[in-house]
């Protein structure tokens, strides 16, 4: 059966130029041809992957999950004229959460970082990227037991209130509050930069267990988080795994994490459903990653994580790579279809 890939070309409109990195103005790594790579990649395969357009803006989700305030600033850059970009520049503390989101000028106010622009096309991307992961988790809700979602822009960095790191809202947290309503969710990030948003949007949730297995945030982005230390709060305490990972992290290495670490924990949780957060700039030529992973190192991931046999919904996040990124998701997706048809791991 063909896996049911989402993807809607308005998410191709949204075209931020550059970004602001320790001082430097840089041509923005998060551009149209990280998508249109993986589309290709999964159209060459065939009848093994099935495009499917999501149908509906799932805007009361997201307003369930994230702040209005996000979603009215995202409609308020919509008047930006066509060409421009928008970039917060001044971040007041004291303000955090409580601009006006009708003012673009506050929009330092609800974001974390000078790299995420806000255009005329922000708002309607990062909704049907959103909608893409929502669709899958339904999907899967349905009796399908493994979806993509071709979320672009990615969401892992986006908290509730607070957008950054190229994220407007987080895919994934809206996948996993999708299938929560059917019992215990594990959200296993593996993109090279710590989800920030994703921990914090169940830092105090025991029915989301979120592991992240990333780059050393003493030296990585997002910087502040992403310790080993952090295990939740309330009743969400233990229910948080923080895996960082030195720079230079190979193949051989990473997936002893996984079996040592992830693996166990994600068995003793016993949850009923998988929300992959499927970063990929771990790649050994990412060009603002920091592992040596390779083409079939993910295949190997995948193979490792599809013998847990969990629905699973695979949610775009990372991965700056573009020439080879389409590559990298399908040899996931494959990985994860093989691991399936294995003997499930005890």
């Amino acid at each position: 059966m063909a896996v049911g890939a989402f993807f809607h070309p308005s998410q191709l409109e949204f075209k931020p130029r550059y970004e602001w990195a320790f001082g430097k103005r840089i041509k923005h790594p998060e551009t149209t041809r990280r998508a249109e790579s993986i589309v290709r990649s999964l159209r060459r395969r065939g009848a093994d992957y099935e495009l499917r357009e999501p149908s509906a803006s799932p805007l009361a989700l997201i307003r369930r999950v994230h702040a209005d305030a996000l979603s009215t600033l995202y409609e308020t850059a919509e008047a930006i004229p066509a060409g421009e970009d928008h970039y917060p520049h001044v971040f007041p503390r004291e303000m955090i959460e409580r601009g006006d989101p009708t003012n673009l000028l506050h929009a330092g106010a609800f974001c974390f970082d000078a790299g995420t622009p806000l255009n005329r096309y922000t708002n309607q991307a990062a909704t049907w990227s959103a909608a893409c992961a929502v669709e899958a988790a339904r999907a899967v809700q349905g009796g399908e037991a493994l979806t993509y979602a071709v979320s672009r822009p990615p969401g892992h960095h986006a908290e509730r209130a607070v957008f950054g790191g190229y994220c407007y809202f987080n895919n994934a947290a809206l996948a996993a509050h999708v299938l929560r309503k059917k019992g215990r969710v594990v959200v296993l990030d593996i993109d090279f930069h710590h989800g920030n948003g994703t921990q914090s949007l169940f830092y105090r949730d025991p029915k989301v267990l979120v592991v992240n297995v990333h780059g050393d945030p003493r030296e990585f982005f997002p910087f502040y988080c992403g310790f080993a230390h952090e295990r939740g709060v309330g009743r969400g305490e233990g229910f948080n795994l923080n895996v960082p990972l030195p720079r230079g992290t190979r193949g051989k290495a990473y997936l002893q994490a996984l079996r040592r670490e992830v693996v166990p924990a994600i068995q003793a949780f016993d949850p009923h459903a998988l929300v992959l957060s499927a970063g990929l700039d771990g790649y050994e030529k990412d060009p603002i990653g920091g592992f040596g992973l390779t083409t079939e190192d993910f295949r190997a991931i995948g193979t490792l994580l599809g013998r847990l046999h969990l629905p699973t919904v695979a949610v775009q996040e990372g991965g700056y790579h573009a020439g080879d990124l389409g590559s990298n998701a399908v040899a996931l997706l494959d990985g994860l279809r093989d691991g399936r048809q294995r003997r499930r791991l005890r």
